[in-house]
């Protein structure tokens, strides 16, 4: 009876593993068929630190003509970043680019490695230039940011050819498009960075973003307009509707010509305004 048992004992043994077995392999061939099916996000997701200012419009706005010509001076702009490496500034200046912006930082764990040649090469040829900084709400706060911004190139000088900083708010390009955040809590981060900069430039910084993030991801608040100049990301040919409390845009970026090539945007009225919100 004993060894009877032992058999009987050894093959429930036997079944069991072989279940165990043909279980891990029922889970390994149902990951594989949702990987086809579904292709990692992970591989989608692009290097922290290669973001760039209007990296989410197309793909959340689309890009649907060039703006249609009208009475309004404006004076044409360009945004770089690292994607373009060293820029030919006096092509640009020949072609009629009087300002540029930057990107300076992102987060506070990445600094443009192009940004001395960029930043001091579009001065040198005559620009009036400023610097961006990427936000990442969900990686540290806003006044750490804004401190790491102005500690890397953000900073603001009154020599008639220093724009005020900007901060780029805008769709995430490493996960949830408000960083996880509820409306209220991003408020308190832009809030934040804004205080932070100004505290430690005397300037109000400018804001960067699209009206449907903007909508989403804040509530459509209004209480930054009264300081802080709109530059506006709409790749169409008129901007649209702004966010609550603008009245106006300060900038428009209005078309993308990829991250090799850059953006390029208008700044609402003539070149004299661009000294004016360079001066203060």
């Amino acid at each position: 009876m004993s060894v009877h048992r032992s058999g009987t004992a050894h093959r429930s043994h036997a079944r069991d593993h072989l279940r165990t077995r043909l279980g891990a392999l029922g889970i390994l061939l149902l990951s594989l068929s949702l990987l086809l099916a579904h292709p990692a996000h992970a591989a989608d997701v692009p290097a922290r630190g290669s973001a760039y200012m209007g990296m989410g419009v197309i793909p959340h706005d689309g890009q649907d003509g060039l703006p249609t010509p009208g009475d309004a001076t404006q004076t044409e702009g360009v945004d770089v970043s690292s994607h373009q490496g060293n820029v030919a500034w006096s092509t640009l200046w020949s072609g009629g680019v009087k300002w540029a912006y930057v990107k300076a930082t992102e987060g506070t764990y990445y600094t443009n490695p192009y940004f001395t040649q960029q930043y001091n090469g579009s001065y040198n040829v005559g620009m009036i230039r400023g610097a961006y900084h990427f936000a990442t709400p969900d990686t540290t706060g806003g006044a750490a940011q804004a401190n790491y911004f102005v500690d890397h190139g953000g900073g603001w000088s009154r020599d008639g050819r220093t724009l005020p900083g900007a901060l780029d708010i805008e769709w995430n390009p490493y996960g949830a498009a408000c960083y996880g955040k509820t409306q209220s809590a991003m408020v308190t981060w832009i809030r934040d960075f804004l205080n932070q900069y100004k505290a430690r430039t005397g300037r109000d910084a400018v804001i960067y973003t699209a009206t449907s993030w903007w909508t989403q991801c804040t509530g459509d608040y209004a209480g930054f307009a009264s300081a802080n100049p709109l530059w506006i990301a709409r790749y169409a040919s008129a901007v649209g509707t702004l966010p609550a409390g603008w009245s106006f845009y300060t900038m428009w970026q209005y078309t993308s010509s990829g991250p090799t090539v850059g953006d390029h945007d208008k700044f609402n009225g003539a070149l004299d305004r661009v000294v004016a919100l360079a001066n203060g």
